[in-house]
């Protein structure tokens, strides 16, 4: 057998980033499957991984220039211009693109050559769920975000009973029951908050009260008939949107804490929040809006920012909240990336062997061969 085959772990180059694309236990695995790894000096530090403990896993500490010998990159983000130009043509690179609204940056990887997968692409399909970046980030995120809302909320979680008299427990309104909704209830629940929540679909009332929290929806026979296919929430009719806004409008003046998780892919965010129901909750309240990323669905929220309402509220826009729990959101990451790339090695010659026939390769290849190849993107070039 020749030389083996060398992965490159990077050490994202946006400041914002703190996750890292490799664990110690990834990197065992991927040398046990016959693979050189090297990872960038410093790249797992802000997810407490030193370099020793890489290197304890078999891996070589190296710098940015050892990508240019690399057949596969492991990131958390897309490699900008710069990084690409250090990488060579027909390497696989495997992290979150975000490619919508930003095709330049997906033409500058078809131009590289490189074979770039996106991995927030992964189908939710049985065989896939290891692979899935979108749920292992989310579910940190709902859990971090009630602890966000805490830690600016000032009064207690819990109710409780003393001496002096009775601590009311904080009211907290989930909005979107996805991932991170559900992990958002499970901690708000936990830290003894009563939790109301909301989704434009059916299916997770169950899943909501399973948890102990109470489903607010206006449950007509449009509301019945609301999941698509792919289970993700599909836009609902002008006149329903109505209905629930009313509804919604008259909770959210009655709680302490919101936490708005709604996001469409390839979407801006959907508004669930206007102004005027931020100005009708009480002075103190939170919101923490999951998707200010993609422009919020509360109205006034500022991406990277918390801001103060002139009514006292707070609302809360930090961004990239799985990376608020790095050391955690790594480890879960690193293993999403290795369940994907696994699928794609030869046992035998222990190499990469890519079937562009396979489903999973097909929904998340979006450039190859110096062309894009995602059907949702491919359109743009000649």
């Amino acid at each position: 057998m020749g030389v083996s085959q060398t992965i490159f772990v990077s050490k994202e180059a946006d400041s914002g980033e703190t996750r890292v694309a490799a664990s110690p236990d990834t990197v065992k695995r991927l040398v046990g499957l016959g693979f050189a790894v090297v990872v960038e000096t410093g790249a797992g530090l802000s997810s407490r991984i030193v370099d020793a403990e890489f290197e304890k896993a078999g891996a070589r500490i190296g710098s940015a220039a050892d990508a240019a010998q690399a057949d596969v990159v492991l990131k958390v983000r897309r490699p900008s211009e710069a990084e690409l130009a250090g990488y060579k043509a027909g390497a696989a690179v495997l992290a979150t693109m975000d490619p919508h609204g930003h095709e330049a940056a997906v033409e500058a990887m078809a131009r590289a050559g490189v074979t770039a997968f996106a991995m927030e692409f992964m189908p939710r399909i049985t065989r896939a769920q290891v692979m899935d970046v979108l749920s292992s980030q989310a579910n940190l995120a709902g859990y971090r975000a009630v602890i966000d809302a805490a830690a600016v909320y000032d009064r207690v979680l819990p109710m409780m009973m003393t001496a002096a008299g009775t601590v009311p427990a904080a009211k907290v309104f989930i909005m979107g029951v996805g991932v991170a909704g559900l992990q958002a209830i499970a901690t708000a629940r936990r830290m003894g908050a009563v939790v109301t929540a909301t989704d434009v679909r059916p299916a997770v009332k169950e899943q909501v009260q399973s948890l102990g929290a109470k489903f607010l929806a206006v449950e007509d026979e449009e509301f019945k008939a609301a999941e698509t296919a792919g289970g993700y929430a599909k836009e609902m009719s002008k006149e329903y949107q109505a209905k629930q806004a009313a509804l919604t409008a008259e909770h959210i003046a009655k709680q302490d804490i919101v936490i708005t998780t709604a996001l469409i892919p390839g979407r801006p965010a959907p508004k669930l929040v206007s102004a005027a129901m931020v100005a009708s909750m009480k002075p103190g309240s939170v919101l923490v809006d999951l998707a200010v990323e993609r422009g919020g669905n509360v109205e006034g929220a500022k991406a990277g920012e918390i801001v103060t309402t002139d009514n006292g509220v707070k609302i809360v826009g930090h961004l990239n909240v799985p990376g608020r729990v790095a050391a955690s959101a790594s480890l879960l990451y690193a293993k999403n990336l290795f369940a994907f790339l696994e699928t794609m090695v030869d046992k035998e010659t222990k190499t990469l062997a890519i079937n562009r026939d396979d489903e999973l390769v097909k929904a998340t290849m979006l450039t190859d061969g110096g062309r894009i190849v995602h059907p949702a993107f491919a359109k743009a070039q000649g």
